[in-house]
């Protein structure tokens, strides 16, 4: 009996130690456990989040490095290919492409003959005078007869291809004389049979003086527009945010 009551106090305080030891890991130990668990499972997905947002700025900063070329590209596009609303804006690009005609032909010494076009096309539902299509790119067909020297025609074909807007020609008639042209048939079967009198337009092998002539340049072609809008208003943005971030600096 003296025995058992000798052991009985130990294994009391070891009861009690290890009870007490258990309600310690679970009130205290377990739960700062999960919680350093939970922020461990944080950081990594906080890792994985900051990996994939430095990777978006480095596509965003390599987009920003082009994109000045791309808003030139951009000016480019809408100088060739203007986009218009309504009709009078056609009428505004009517008025912009003359001009830039009348400039080519004084540049090039060339004189226009006869010119037709800027009638936008019409469908059943849409009279020449209502709104424009909704959307898509839209030929305006062009009809010009040009006269000048052989050196003024050259020289006005050759910068057709630096011409501001983009012109597409279908059909072209070259011919001697200053007559106006038909706007309309193709070049010559034979190069060097004149649509006027069978006289000669050029010699294969003998280069054609410039000043020969004079020659009449017949066209038929179309120049385009877009009613989808762009989006230069962001590029004209960016002359000033690239100033007011350099006086930051």
């Amino acid at each position: 009996m003296n025995t058992v009551q000798e052991y009985r106090r130990p294994l009391l305080v070891g009861v009690i130690a290890l009870v007490a030891a258990v309600l310690v890991y679970a009130l205290l130990i377990a739960p700062q456990s999960s919680k350093l668990s939970s922020l461990d499972n944080q950081a990594t997905q906080l890792q994985s989040q900051e990996t994939a947002l430095q990777a978006k700025l480095t596509g965003l900063q390599q987009a920003k490095q082009k994109l000045p070329a791309n808003c030139a590209d951009l000016r480019k596009i809408a100088t060739q290919i203007p986009s218009v609303k309504t009709p009078s804006d056609i009428a505004a690009e009517e008025s912009s492409f003359e001009t830039q005609m009348n400039a080519l032909l004084a540049q090039t010494g060339t004189s226009i003959v006869s010119f037709s076009g800027f009638a936008p096309p019409t469908t059943a539902t849409t009279p020449a005078t209502g709104p424009a299509p909704t959307d898509g790119v839209v030929p305006i067909p062009l009809t010009l007869t040009v006269t000048g020297t052989y050196g003024q025609i050259s020289a006005f074909v050759s910068q057709l291809d630096t011409f501001p807007r983009l012109f597409v020609i279908q059909k072209f008639t070259l011919s001697l004389g200053s007559g106006s042209g038909s706007g309309s048939g193709s070049a010559p079967a034979n190069p060097t049979a004149g649509a006027t009198g069978g006289s000669p337009l050029w010699v294969g092998g003998t280069a054609t003086p410039a000043s020969a002539g004079p020659y009449s340049l017949a066209l038929s072609g179309s120049i385009y527009y877009t009613t989808s809008p762009t989006s230069l208003s962001a590029c004209n943005k960016l002359p000033t945010t690239t100033t007011t971030a350099t006086a930051a600096k």
